[in-house]
């Protein structure tokens, strides 16, 4: 032991003491903590940042721990989660109806079905084909009132998104925010609304963060879905879409919504 003290270029006494040492309380805690998230990682697919994991370990252990000390942990332990990519960026479409933008960034709803943000998304499987994600999100807790997948980039898409979105809320006459794509510009979009009492407002020219929150689940959907599988078949993308915002609805526990899903803070307000 002596020699191999030598080698290794450190005292006995040194070696003697990292054997017999004994992890104290708060090195136990940390290494149960370090299990919980490579479990909770590896359940999630890596799509949890430091933040959602204290929101969930916090939750869990109903104990105050600190985001820095799980940063802290996550690096030690090399837990990183997915890294979003950059969205691209599309031609801009030649609108037939315009409204104001009445929402001016109020990304706030007191209540459920106060306001609703809208968009299409473009996803692509196969050899190069094209789908098409219409989505209606209330910012009330942001949760996603309806979803259809489509071939195509149309008026149907988005109409049929709407339709939906009112039979889930029968009688809710929101304000419904969206940016100025051909289809919410279309008079029979305008129809629609007018029929079901509810207000339009729409972003300005090329001001995206106008409709941020839906943005921001376009990204957080590919992030935590899309980037990290492959299709096939648009039926194979169809499954997983609605298995994830399923996922995100009811399971995903966010921080600004007192670590609570969408539909838990959604169904506490109700």
């Amino acid at each position: 032991m002596k020699l191999l003290c030598e080698i290794a270029g450190i005292e006995r006494s040194g070696y003697y003491k990292w054997v017999n040492h004994k992890p104290s309380t708060q090195e136990q805690e940390n290494e149960r903590l370090i299990q919980e998230m490579l479990e909770l990682h590896a359940q999630v697919r890596g799509i949890y940042g430091y933040r959602r994991h204290t929101v969930k370990l916090r939750r869990d252990t109903d104990k105050p721990i600190n985001h820095k000390r799980i940063l802290r942990l996550m690096r030690l332990a090399g837990i990183q989660s997915v890294i979003r990519r950059k969205k691209k960026s599309y031609k801009r479409s030649t609108p037939q109806h315009i409204a104001g933008n009445l929402l001016n960034r109020k990304f706030h709803a007191d209540l459920p079905n106060e306001k609703w943000l809208t968009d299409v998304t473009e996803f692509k499987y196969g050899s190069g084909q094209k789908a098409y994600l219409s989505a209606i999100l209330d910012l009330h807790g942001n949760t996603i009132i309806s979803s259809v997948l489509g071939h195509s980039n149309n008026n149907n898409l988005v109409f049929k998104t709407l339709d939906r979105a009112l039979k889930a809320a029968p009688g809710a006459k929101p304000m419904l925010h969206s940016d100025r794509g051909f289809q919410y510009t279309s008079k029979k979009f305008k129809r629609k609304l007018d029929k079901a009492k509810m207000t339009q407002s729409m972003s300005r020219v090329g001001r995206c963060i106008d409709n941020g929150p839906m943005e921001a689940f376009w990204g957080t959907l590919k992030c935590e879905m899309y980037y990290l599988n492959t299709y096939s078949t648009f039926e194979e993308l169809k499954k997983d879409i609605e298995s994830y915002i399923h996922f995100y609805n009811h399971e995903r526990l966010q921080a600004k919504l007192n670590g609570l899903s969408p539909v838990e803070f959604r169904a506490k307000a109700a």
